[in-house]
């Protein structure tokens, strides 16, 4: 028996972590983090440790399959692929490119190739409609923090005297992180300061702020007012280096801590408290969840908050603050656009900041181009490396809109969801299966990494890797995609140059860059005044508040009261499992064995209240649907709040939201804080 250990790295969600992979007589038997990666050293989540159950799992796509009568049946590629050229090439004769769109999931760092073949075929087909989890997720926060400062700076806690977690939960979604800061707690004086609706593992040794759903606006500008009105802000850094503090200091008069604690439920003392800590024990640095902000009618002014509060005291470009990195140079494989998408018009700062055009369609349009016609009929879609029919809000229009399409593909390497409601679904490699490049600049604590991306197995059954997908299909359709293999695609999205040369010589990757410390006393930034702008002329002349102000959620016990009195409750939703990624890995036992269903939170006080008993079935109900899951007592979550999972197609949370609020600036959807009911089921 042949035994061989490959070290790569790991690409089930955007951490990318190290990993060491067994391999016996080419078959993976095992993995293991890596601890000489400089970044993740060693640490691996139970999702890595998993990959050989993931990659070899029996309900892996290991074949095309065909829809014929209802029912999926297995053909060759020959087939497979000549049934989507003739499909797309009808849509583009009857409806014009612009009649197909495209989903793509993973477009960020833990899988460039996949964006950019996607890409380029969006562009050589001639549409321009590209949906995308940018669209609800992190795309927010990098536009929040380049109107502030024209870059986008990253958490840089390693320096840190005071970490502020706001709504983030580490554990769940960002286990080495988690770790790295038990290891800050033990070996230096390190301020933690925890603000959550739920109290988390890490709370135990923080200070702990309880705040109401949706309020993180009203806490940061009474934090600010604090801080202003103390004269604790960092005089140099404010004078010299940013653009309308003196209209901050007067907007924040409104927002005491005293109006906060009837907004927010913290009390104006706590307010106090952490602001003060905040701004005195420095380098302080806040770290935000992943997407539990953006997903908010103020989510950007929210993230423009965050990033105001971290100029105002000083801690930007410095060691334990935010700090900007150097660019990875990579090729583009991308091809221009030749129109807009739909919605680009529609929320010009998202789309065209500055001049510098997105790629991205507004998403939560899609329903309606598809039902309606509205602005134009969409009548095809091609899905990669996303399931939309159950990650957007209000799952059921992208569901209907699904089954209306007269042509749908997926590629994936399982039956998701999304997948089921194709027309030919096209079985796709696991990163396990194929080459590529990774960086982990903007992931992993703001380290400017890169490496070769090494494949570990032969490919499952009969599935590609994306890119070969994309440019069997694009080729059969004329379209120019000259790649073959692996080590083309690698070439092609590495520019000659020095990055270039030493990832060749050193595949197990470089630092191809140093953080930017300081940078702001030795050049302008990127904004139109060349500092860092606390008031944005941009937002103003574009009908948008130019500082950041608080809004209620869409629905809250404030903004909709009529809707309230028939659901009572605060329901959040979004809870992460370091067991799953989004949707995906429900369908491998070894992890599923260890969260075996989704689970409904609730206080004890709120159960007793409604009559709900720990361990039994419930039905969570809001204005636009329902749910079923087990309940469960928790004496961590605040009174009159539910919080759910995320990422479960039998208990789809997402059923529960609409699109009929959406954030101004972003278009994303507010749907992270609903209002509710539950009941026995």
């Amino acid at each position: 028996m042949a035994k061989t250990i490959v070290n790569s790295d790991c690409m089930l969600c955007v951490w990318d972590c190290g990993i060491k992979c067994h391999l016996e007589d080419g078959r993976l038997v095992k993995v293991e983090g890596l601890p000489e990666h400089p970044i993740s050293k060693g640490y691996i989540c139970p999702r890595g440790e998993a990959l050989p159950d993931y990659v070899y799992s029996p309900v892996r796509l290991t074949s095309p399959m065909l829809k014929e009568k209802g029912r999926f049946q297995q053909v060759s590629w020959d087939t497979a692929l000549d049934f989507c050229v003739e499909k797309l090439t009808d849509i583009k004769k009857k409806y014009g490119a612009k009649g197909l769109c495209m989903f793509c999931g993973s477009i960020g760092v833990e899988n460039i190739e996949v964006a950019q073949f996607a890409r380029r075929f969006k562009g050589l087909y001639g549409t321009p409609n590209l949906f995308s989890v940018e669209n609800l997720c992190y795309r927010s926060r990098i536009l929040a923090r380049m109107i502030t400062y024209g870059r986008y700076p990253l958490e840089d806690p390693v320096d840190s005297q005071t970490i502020i977690l706001w709504a983030h939960n580490p554990d769940g979604s960002r286990g080495m992180l988690g770790e790295q800061i038990r290891e800050w707690l033990k070996n230096k004086n390190l301020n933690l300061i925890v603000i959550n609706p739920k109290r988390i593992a890490l709370s135990e040794k923080a200070y702990h702020l309880t705040i109401r759903p949706g309020t993180d606006a009203a806490l940061g500008l009474a934090m600010l007012n604090v801080i202003i009105n103390e004269g604790l802000y960092d005089k140099d850094f404010v004078e010299n280096h940013t653009v309308g503090f003196p209209e901050l200091v007067e907007h924040v008069q409104q927002y005491t801590p005293e109006w906060a604690q009837e907004v927010t439920w913290v009390h104006a003392s706590d307010i106090r408290n952490v602001a003060r800590i905040y701004a005195t024990a420095k380098p302080s640095c806040i770290i935000q969840g992943i997407n539990t902000i953006d997903q908010h009618v103020n989510g950007l002014q929210t993230n423009r908050l965050f990033a105001i509060m971290q100029a105002v005291v000083g801690c930007v470009a410095i060691p334990g603050g935010w700090v900007e990195g150097p660019r990875i140079p990579l090729g583009n494989l991308a091809v221009p656009d030749k129109e807009d998408p739909i919605g680009f018009n529609d929320y010009p700062v998202f789309t065209n900041l500055w001049g510098r055009k997105g790629p991205y369609g507004i998403a939560n349009m899609f329903p309606q181009a598809v039902m309606e016609g509205k602005p134009y009929p969409i009548k095809g879609a091609l899905v990669s490396a996303a399931n939309p029919a159950v990650t957007f809000p209000a799952s059921q229009k992208y569901r209907e809109a699904f089954q209306n399409l007269e042509f749908m593909a997926v590629l994936d390497p399982f039956m998701t969801e999304t997948a089921e409601l194709a027309d030919v679904v096209l079985p796709a490699s696991t990163f396990m299966e194929k080459g590529g490049l990774s960086y982990v600049y903007g992931i992993a604590l703001g380290e400017p990494f890169a490496q070769i991306h090494h494949k570990v197995v032969e490919p499952v059954g009969e599935s590609w890797p994306d890119w070969k997908i994309w440019s069997e299909l694009g080729r059969r359709m004329g379209m120019d995609f000259p790649w073959q293999t692996d080590d083309d695609v690698i070439d092609s999205l590495l520019l000659p140059g020095d990055l270039k040369d030493k990832l060749m010589a050193n595949p197990e990757g470089v630092f191809y860059g140093e953080k930017q410390y300081y940078i702001y006393q030795k050049k302008k930034v990127g904004t139109p005044s060349g500092k860092v702008e606390i008031y944005s002329q941009t937002l103003k002349d574009n009908g948008y508040e130019p500082l950041p102000t608080y809004l209620e959620p869409g629905q809250s016990p404030v903004s909709a009261p009529e809707l309230y009195k028939k659901y009572p409750l605060i329901l959040i939703n979004g809870e992460r499992s370091k067991h799953f990624t989004h949707t995906s890995h429900r369908n491998i036992p070894v992890l599923r064995n260890e969260n075996p269903e989704p689970i409904a939170e609730i206080n004890p006080a709120t159960a007793a209240q409604y009559g709900l008993a720990d361990g039994t079935m419930v039905k969570v109900e809001s204005k636009s649907g329902d749910v079923q899951m087990r309940l469960r007592i928790n004496d961590k979550l605040v009174t009159g709040v539910v919080s759910v999972p995320h990422g479960w197609g039998s208990a789809n949370v997402n059923n529960l939201a609409d699109l009929d609020v959406v954030d101004p600036i972003t278009a994303y959807p507010d749907f992270n804080q609903l209002l509710c009911r539950v009941v026995p089921a």
